[in-house]
């Protein structure tokens, strides 16, 4: 099939491996031109993925026109952030009977609706896939094995992008709950922050498992609130990238809330400025979606007390102690 890869980051890149091993003809659009001549002379982005080597089957431009439009299958990761941007952009050369399949995970800040929501808005495309699951760009592109998780309400598009994808090394598992699994595509990067508190103040794996279980009680009565499916966080969305994410110094989430534990406020502010944490713009929205909608969640409120109100990160040791169920 004809695939269009809108992003260009390690992660796109990493999907793009795969979607080109299926053989499929796979276009990647980078609005850095220095970025597209480097990749088609060198065949790799060593600052992006270290020692990856990028086929020259796949090919790369920054015309958007030339990626997206008469392909298959149209996959968008790029920040949530740039969404906006993003599907403004490409919907002029698209239709409604197109096929995007969102890899990006995370909340929009501004207007705090999640990233299905904007594209379906934008482009009035019906055919909206979501994927996500515990995933590492590094370990997809290395063809380590991996699961995946499909949402979708249209069962054409699952069975379209899970043709592109499927393999003996990615699992892969549908849905209709398109909510829940965005939801905790955003949120696990909010408890990997909590995760990263704990590690930092000296706590080990069995504090970890302590909050990831905890997690799991506060996550099923948000996704019961926002009409999700309480089951989708046995999902690999769900607890499979909840584990990944909390667990390993790879996260960037994980990497910052062990950072913040002895951080002032500047040193704080200034690693938000060189370091894309994920988690730290979905704690804001989460808070702002469960205030809309008089949802209460202890923990999120703590977490958003130390990150954003700078209180003490023994409070979620706190919260841990004196929480119920």
């Amino acid at each position: 099939m004809k695939i269009a890869m809108v992003g260009c980051g390690a992660y796109s890149l990493a999907v793009s491996l795969r979607l080109n091993q299926n053989n499929n003809n796979v276009t990647i659009w980078s609005e850095s031109k220095e970025k597209v001549d480097l990749v088609n002379k060198k065949h790799q982005l060593s600052d992006i993925l270290k020692g990856v080597k990028i086929p020259k089957e796949i090919e790369f431009t920054t015309s958007l026109e030339e990626c997206v439009k008469d392909k298959d299958v149209i996959y968008v990761i790029v920040a949530a952030q740039y969404i906006y941007e993003t599907m403004n952009n490409i919907k002029k050369f698209i239709n409604h009977d197109s096929i995007i399949c969102i890899g990006t995970k995370g909340i929009e800040q501004e207007s705090c609706k999640f990233i299905h929501q904007i594209t379906e808005e934008v482009t009035k495309c019906k055919h909206v896939v979501v994927m996500s699951g515990p995933s590492f760009a590094i370990d997809v592109a290395n063809n380590n094995p991996v699961a995946l998780t499909l949402a979708s309400k249209s069962k054409d598009a699952i069975a379209k992008v899970s043709k592109t994808l499927n393999s003996p090394t990615v699992k892969l598992q549908e849905t209709q709950d398109v909510v829940g699994v965005e939801l905790c595509g955003a949120i696990k990067n909010v408890i990997a922050i909590a995760a990263g508190i704990i590690n930092g103040l000296g706590y080990q794996e069995s504090t970890l498992s302590f909050l990831i279980t905890e997690s799991m009680y506060e996550i099923k009565n948000i996704l019961k609130h926002l009409n999700g499916d309480e089951k989708t966080i046995l999902s690999y969305a769900g607890i499979g990238d909840i584990i990944l994410t909390c667990t390993s110094t790879k996260s960037r989430n994980f990497s910052f809330g062990k950072f913040l534990i002895n951080a002032t406020l500047n040193e704080k502010n200034n690693y938000l400025i060189d370091n894309t944490v994920e988690g730290y713009s979905s704690l804001n929205s989460i808070s702002k979606i469960l205030s809309r909608n008089d949802i209460e969640s202890e923990l999120i409120n703590t977490l958003y007390d130390i990150v954003f109100k700078n209180e003490d990160p023994n409070i979620l040791i706190e919260w841990l102690n004196s929480s119920n169920k």
